[in-house]
């Protein structure tokens, strides 16, 4: 692999290969068409085996498709063969298919690691093959490397030898691969560090780092090495490879890409500094290697048939990261977070006209990046969590156990794992859950209660929940929707478990008194809302005031409360009145859901002249918590503490609490001035405030900050909040600074979304920023994900009906194909924002004022 390359970045780099496909002519053909882009072949010839070799004297490029042709002067028979290809590949710098990765050494030099990329489409780029999911292979790679580099592939290393031509390159042989997908193919060459470990089961396990920094890689090898055996154990399957290697590179626009025995991740998704990374860091990462590592099985040794079946692969690891980190630290009350983190979101996007099933059919490629979403992720983990539940553990992994077995290094559809789980449970699981994957949406379940003597007798409604308001369509969607109800005798246990397979359903529960109350969806599990009549309503309120509630029922409840209200179905003051009862609210997660939504009405109201008024109650709320829990971790404090800690003081910051802004300078100033360096759980917070409330020489001071830190995860945390800054000039500065070389490709989109979630006049500045510069950010993220990330995160913010037509006639002048969808989403929100505002905006502000009035004189 003898790099053809130049000194200047600009300019082109090329690589050198040969590739040999033993394959099975069918039927005679003089033609073999394969993907392939960006690619030069020099010479191409098929050799029939055991006879003379014929070259190929055509190569037809469509570029367009992804293809090329070869032409053979005569007719291939049928039989085994060889094809031979020699050809020129372009080591390119936007993070796909084979490409540059810019990293500083230690010594402040910047060099170039070569890695690729291949989910979805770009194995082409690296080499002419059959690039689809259901088309496995086995490989044989052998990479020429210099011979101070490290080469890392799938498998491990069967030999390294000098290079005959050049004694500074080494050839380096690995082991064949087993039969897998193109897409899962992945080599490495570059300068790492490795710390290393053997699973329980003898798998060895290494994470390779930045030179120098081993050490930051033990957190991911602790849990990697835990979670192998853990995963075997659960599927009843062994890991299939002789070891693991998991690798941080430097620019990476995923978060971690599951590769068969050589996951790339993001350094900020591996790497861990004891002393310079913070509790949610860690967590992240645990979730990471959780999610990757159960691709493993899940993915790389059974394969999707088809993209259209992406959802099966990414919810279901999206689900059992959650399963695998709870295994590995209970204390962090992960299933908790995964309803404020993936449900809740995932419900946000699915209320949307503009949502999409799980299951999408996927013609061309370029429809596959548009599918990398909350609904494949998040939805797709949410309701696998919701059928994990409605099976039971036992009989889940026996049917995860038939579904792996029968189809290990072979290709799966949906219907196949249904199947697998309708076996082992005797459930109808297929019947359920395609009313779950083939039509978006979830329903809204109205419930009213009434009590007949000793009994009270429930009645259900199903409807299709819309962002928009009440259903009003033709059709009449329906779910197969597992309910569990539980009352205020035990709010753990389900006291009725039903299956609600009709439009209505009426349900007596026994022996119940008039004064206890009864909730759905014990656990937040059921995908779905619930809208309780005013007294169901009423009589659960004192339940979260005195927490006897459980805490993600406590969420749930005001989740749903605020998604019907933003959907007008209630009035959003019966919401803030119900946040005013988490006064004594412990939980962290549900904080931080509580908390999100009150960002989210706070974005809504910077469109009024009463913004100052939410801040206010946001202070209210906020400031009870801020005052228990204090600045510095108290003994015996853990995980949860240090979030929600972290989150409080953020908020309370933000919102401009006087003694919390005071106390952020007096510590900044300290840790900049290196008389006591700020915990990493306090950095976030504290630069959030010092940044929202101050001028020129902070941005400075938080830019230097920038320029010193070592660690990416540091970067990162300083690249997010400076968008609070206010000052119109400062803010043109941070977006300036968003597209330097200062800013790693990939985050270069939080920089910008955190300017248009900063202020009012950020968003602006943002959207006018991002249209400026589109051709650039554009050529930078070839229509792959992170161009939806940037469009949603600039303009979900405004709230007028001018900036939707605005923002849709921009990408009609600018198409983004990858993510039409997301355009049409933000558009649809932007819609929503400005009828909610319209709807609401009065009420809440007379809320506001009379909350503060003097209470009148009887």
């Amino acid at each position: 692999l003898p790099a053809r390359s130049t000194q200047h970045s600009r300019e082109h780099h090329f690589f050198l290969m040969l590739i040999k496909f033993l394959f099975q002519v069918k039927q005679a053909t003089n033609q073999i068409v394969m993907n392939c882009a960006d690619i030069d072949i020099i010479t191409a010839s098929y050799a029939p085996e055991g006879d003379e070799e014929v070259h190929a004297t055509g190569f037809n490029y469509q570029n367009e498709d992804e293809k090329v042709t070869l032409s053979f002067p005569s007719t291939l028979q049928k039989g085994t063969g060889t094809l031979k290809i020699d050809f020129v590949g372009e080591l390119n710098d936007k993070m796909k298919g084979f490409y540059r990765s810019k990293y500083t050494t230690p010594t402040g030099d910047t060099r170039y690691a070569a890695v690729t990329q291949f989910e979805a489409t770009d194995a082409r780029r690296a080499f002419p093959c059959w690039d689809e999911p259901a088309i496995k292979a086995t490989f044989d790679i052998s990479l020429v490397v210099p011979k101070d580099r490290v080469a890392l592939s799938n498998m491990n290393v069967l030999d390294r030898k000098p290079y005959p031509d050049d004694e500074n390159l080494v050839e380096v042989k690995f082991a064949r691969t087993p039969i897998m997908s193109t897409y899962l193919v992945a080599f490495v060459v570059g300068e790492y560090d490795f710390v290393e470990a053997r699973s329980l089961d003898g798998v060895l396990v290494r994470v390779y780092t930045p030179v120098g920094k081993a050490e930051q890689g033990k957190f991911a090898l602790e849990v990697a090495a835990k979670t192998l055996p853990f995963y075997k154990d659960y599927f009843n399957v062994p890991y299939p490879l002789p070891k693991i290697d998991l690798i941080a590179i430097a620019d990476f626009a995923a978060g971690a890409m599951e590769n068969w025995g050589l996951v790339t991740y993001r350094e900020t998704a591996l790497l861990i500094d004891p002393k310079n990374s913070c509790s949610s860091s860690r967590q992240w990462v645990a979730l990471v290697v959780g999610h990757e590592l159960a691709h493993q099985w899940f993915g790389n040794l059974v394969t999707m048939e088809w993209w259209t079946h992406l959802w099966l692969n990414e919810g279901f690891a999206s689900w059992i990261e959650y399963l695998c980190v709870d295994h590995c630290f209970p204390e962090y009350d992960i299933w908790t977070q995964f309803v404020s983190a993936d449900y809740t979101r995932a419900q946000e996007l699915d209320a949307l006209d503009n949502s999409h099933p799980i299951e999408v059919s996927v013609g061309h490629p370029s429809e596959v990046d548009e599918i990398f979403d909350a609904i494949s992720y998040s939805k797709g983990a949410s309701v696998i969590r919701m059928l994990h539940d409605y099976i039971g553990d036992e009989d889940f992994r026996k049917g995860m156990n038939l579904y792996l077995t029968k189809f290990q290094q072979k290709n799966a559809a949906t219907e196949d794992l249904w199947e697998s789980l309708e076996k082992a449970s005797g459930k109808p699981i297929a019947a359920v859950m395609n009313t779950w994957t083939k039509q978006m949406g979830f329903p809204l379940i109205y419930v009213e209660a009434e009590q007949q003597e000793d009994d009270r007798v429930l009645k259900l409604v199903q409807k299709k929940f819309c962002a928009s308001g009440p259903y009003t369509g033709e059709d009449f969607p329906m779910w197969m929707v597992p309910i569990s109800i539980c009352t205020s005798d035990d709010p753990t246990c389900a006291k009725m478990q039903v299956l609600m397979d009709k439009p209505e359903l009426t349900l007596v529960l026994k022996d119940i008194k008039p004064d206890q109350w009864v909730k759905l969806n014990l656990g937040t599990v059921g995908f779905y809302r619930t809208q309780y009549s005013p007294d169901m309503l009423e009589s659960l309120i004192p339940a979260i005031k005195d927490l006897s509630l459980p805490p993600v029922d406590r969420l749930g409840l005001q989740n749903d409360l605020f998604s019907l209200a933003r959907a007008g179905i209630i009035s959003t003051v019966e919401v803030l009145k119900v946040m005013e009862a988490f006064v004594n609210e412990p939980n962290y997660t549900v904080w931080s859901d509580l908390s999100c939504n009150l960002g989210i009405l706070s974005t809504l109201l910077s469109h009024t002249d009463f913004y100052e008024e939410i801040q206010v109650f946001v202070r209210d709320v906020f400031s009870p918590i801020g005052e228990r829990l204090g600045w510095d971790p108290k003994p015996g404090e853990g995980h949860l503490d240090a979030l929600l800690r972290g989150l409080v003081l953020g908020k309370l910051g933000k919102a401009g609490h006087k003694a919390t802004l005071e106390e952020a300078r007096r510590r900044f100033k300290d840790h900049v001035e290196g008389k006591h360096v700020l915990s990493a759980d306090l950095r976030s917070p504290v630069y959030v405030t010092i940044l929202k409330h101050g001028d020129s020489t902070t941005l400075d001071t938080m830019l230097k900050l920038h320029k010193q830190a070592d660690m990416q995860e540091e970067k990162n945390r300083i690249e997010r909040v400076l968008g609070a800054i206010s000052q119109p000039e400062l803010i043109q500065k941070v977006l300036t600074f968003a597209l330097s070389e200062e800013v790693r490709p990939q985050d270069t989109v939080s920089v910008i979304g955190g300017v248009a979630g900063g202020s009012k006049q950020g968003r602006k500045a943002a959207w006018k920023f991002v249209r400026d510069n589109w051709e650039e950010l554009y050529n930078r993220y070839q229509g792959g994900f992170l161009i939806s990330r940037l469009i949603k995160l600039t303009v979900d913010g405004f709230a007028n009906d001018k900036m939707a037509a605005e923002v849709k006639a921009f990408f009609e002048s600018h198409p983004a194909p990858s993510a039409e969808r997301t355009v049409q989403q933000c558009c649809e929100n932007i819609l929503l924002n400005a009828a909610w505002l319209k709807r609401d905006a009065e009420n809440i502000h007379q809320y506001f004022l009379q909350r503060k009035a003097p209470p009148a004189m009887v």
